[in-house]
């Protein structure tokens, strides 16, 4: 299936997550299925990866955004492990970066775009009032003030050779109960666990409210956001991994040519016939 199709917001109707189907796994019927696919497209990651680092010319933002327990942080575990960090860098806004009071929306915000032959997954914040990191450079959910600074910073990221990928990762309240559940049960994940994870469960609906406008107002082709089905955490990995794959593809990434004379590398180094190299070392 080409999940690229089937979870892109194409900004032609209006979006109702409530509408949406967080369980969906398309034919796809157990999570070994799924687990075949998800190798598959990591290796075309890892791959692409390389490409994109000796290419050098452009460079991928990934943004990840979703409620609490949602799975953001286990997309960056298992899509992205099997990548050189040397060329990957992850941000995580949280709390406890907030540089003002300002009150926003839910939402994303990014700083900055990464350097050329490098990618970016950004991890979004999910509390609503004053807990954002009130970013200074751009708020994607801050729809009245900052969708215009939204759409300069998409057109300057695309025009320096950036690709921006947003994902929503869909999950339903009682899939986000449940997991809050295997957190408290588990000792080892108890330190995640706190009473605002269930008191802000009531504002549901508002945070529905500003993911939908904010994705309705702000995917476009060269940074389109889309609703990946969230439950099942195979199946979200398998989706997204896909999803960046075949991006990746599209970016025409190339290995430069050599920047020395290869011949003349040949003759000095490695001719039989050629005068040794002498070599100092150091007692």
């Amino acid at each position: 299936m080409n999940y690229r199709k089937r979870f892109l917001v194409d900004g032609s109707s209006k979006i109702h997550l409530t509408d949406i189907d967080s369980a969906y796994t398309g034919k796809l019927e157990s999570r070994e299925e799924g687990d075949v696919e998800i190798q598959r497209h990591v290796a075309r990651l890892d791959a692409l990866q390389y490409l994109l680092y000796a290419d050098a010319t452009q460079s991928l933002l990934i943004v990840l955004q979703a409620l609490d327990a949602g799975g953001k942080d286990g997309v960056v575990r298992h899509l992205f492990s099997g990548m050189n960090p040397q060329g990957t860098v992850v941000f995580g806004f949280k709390e406890r970066q907030r540089k003002s009071s300002r009150t926003i929306s839910s939402g994303v915000c990014i700083g900055e775009r990464p350097a050329r032959g490098r990618s970016r997954s950004s991890i979004a914040p999910t509390t609503r009032t004053c807990s954002l990191c009130a970013c200074t450079s751009w708020c994607l959910v801050d729809l009245v003030e900052t969708v215009r600074s939204h759409q300069r910073f998409r057109r300057d990221a695309f025009q320096g050779g950036t690709r921006i990928l947003k994902f929503f990762l869909h999950i339903s309240p009682e899939e986000q109960l449940r997991r809050f559940k295997e957190r408290l049960d588990d000792p080892a994940r108890n330190w995640k666990i706190s009473e605002s994870d269930y008191t802000e469960r009531e504002f549901w609906p508002s945070y529905r409210d500003a993911y939908e406008e904010a994705m309705e107002r702000t995917s476009i082709k060269h940074a389109p956001w889309y609703i990946i089905p969230a439950d099942h955490k195979w199946f979200r990995n398998l989706a997204i991994s896909q999803i960046i794959a075949d991006t990746m593809d599209e970016m025409d990434l190339k290995v430069p040519a050599a920047s020395v004379n290869l011949a003349d590398i040949r003759r000095k180094y490695h001719n039989a016939n050629a005068e040794p190299t002498a070599v100092l070392t150091s007692d």
